[in-house]
């Protein structure tokens, strides 16, 4: 007897299965005739949730402090208006604040989805593969060893960065195409000389500014000021548009360099780009906050999590990336208030966790 003859009286053949629409038909970001970007409806949002999160926490986070301020008497001060003390407080400390928590935690959140995408390993962070000591070494070497001002730490961090990812690279592709394990167990052996370099910088300085040395290492955000922030805005304006421009050439490496090469990719040259715009994210936030560790590690994996996406999305990774540096800074200004903690020592806690626990997941799948 057939299966169909069992079927009670009026029930309907079963349905064919569901097709893929077209790609044509699949919803796009159009940016005129020749360039769009295909829109993963989950991932847009998810993007947009933690958007509105962080919205709330940074609105929350700037009513906090010795000072309490209202709601509606911080929405009048974001603006200028009401007493000029508060007003003061808010646009000159409280906001910047908050805006480079964002701006700076985007960054490393895409830096990072850079690098995981490049090396196709969760492991593939900037703070594990050595660049953001890179920028750290290049910044101590301008300030201690140089005394240039502000604009030369940001250049030095940035320096230091290229350099630090052109020893990976170099090493890490000797004797072959570039690996994404060998480009972390390379990174790492790296960090560590370039964190030896970093303390005998800071142990050859005086002392009062070896303390203030190593307590930026931490990450520190109590005296930000808009002059630092400048970089990192500077930084996204700068690089998110050349890192759209080979958003699907990431994609593309992801599949592997033979099958990105079938598809008519320059895979070496892309990658080379693409590590560049990278450290530049990675050298921004560090020249101006210190070198920030884990969020670029923890950041896309959670963000790739919640979207259920194949590949790491760079745009929810920036958003996760804001959201948690905003979360951390908060946590490091009320765990211990009125005393503040540096924000890398939340977000080393955090990562340092999160890294157990990563590294007990992928010894289980092993």
């Amino acid at each position: 007897m057939s299966a169909d003859l069992v079927k009670s009286p009026g029930t309907s053949p079963d349905p064919a299965p569901a097709e893929a629409p077209p790609r044509s038909l699949r919803p796009a970001l159009r940016l005129g005739p020749e360039i769009s970007f295909p829109v993963h409806v989950r991932s847009l949002v998810v993007f947009l949730a933690l958007l509105v999160i962080t919205v709330v926490v940074a609105g929350w986070a700037m009513t906090l402090g010795t000072i309490d301020v209202p709601v509606g008497t911080l929405i009048q001060a974001v603006f200028g208006s009401g007493e000029d003390g508060i007003v003061r407080l808010i646009q000159n400390w409280r906001l910047p604040r908050v805006v480079i928590a964002i701006v700076g935690g985007a960054s490393l959140g895409i830096a990072g989805a850079i690098f995981q995408s490049l090396t196709r390993n969760p492991l593939g962070s900037p703070d594990i593969i050595g660049f953001n000591n890179g920028a750290y070494s290049g910044a101590l070497i301008a300030i201690l060893v140089l005394n240039t001002g502000r604009t030369g730490s940001t250049i030095g961090a940035l320096i230091g960065g290229i350099v630090a990812a052109a020893i990976v690279v170099g090493l890490a592709t000797r004797g072959g195409g570039l690996q994404g394990m060998r480009l972390i167990v390379v990174g790492i052996a790296i960090s560590a000389v370039l964190a030896s370099l970093n303390v005998y910088l800071i142990l050859r300085a005086d002392l009062e500014t070896a303390m203030a040395a190593a307590a930026w290492g931490m990450g520190i955000f109590d005296t930000i000021t808009w002059s630092q922030v400048l970089p990192i805005v500077i930084a996204l304006v700068v690089l998110v548009p050349v890192l759209c421009g080979f958003a699907r050439s990431l994609r593309l490496l992801e599949l592997g360099d033979d099958s990105a090469a079938g598809l008519g990719l320059n895979a070496n040259r892309t990658r080379l780009i693409l590590i560049v715009v990278g450290v530049g994210f990675t050298a921004a936030v560090t020249a101006a906050a210190g070198p920030i560790l884990f969020v670029a590690l923890a950041a896309p994996q959670l963000a790739r999590r919640l979207t259920g996406s194949a590949g790491i999305p760079l745009a929810a990774s920036a958003a996760m990336g804001a959201l948690l540096l905003l979360v951390s800074d908060v946590a490091a200004q009320q765990l211990l208030a009125p005393k503040q903690l540096p924000v890398g020592v939340i977000t080393l806690t955090l990562g340092g966790a999160y890294l157990i626990g990563l590294l007990i997941a992928q010894s289980r799948k092993a």
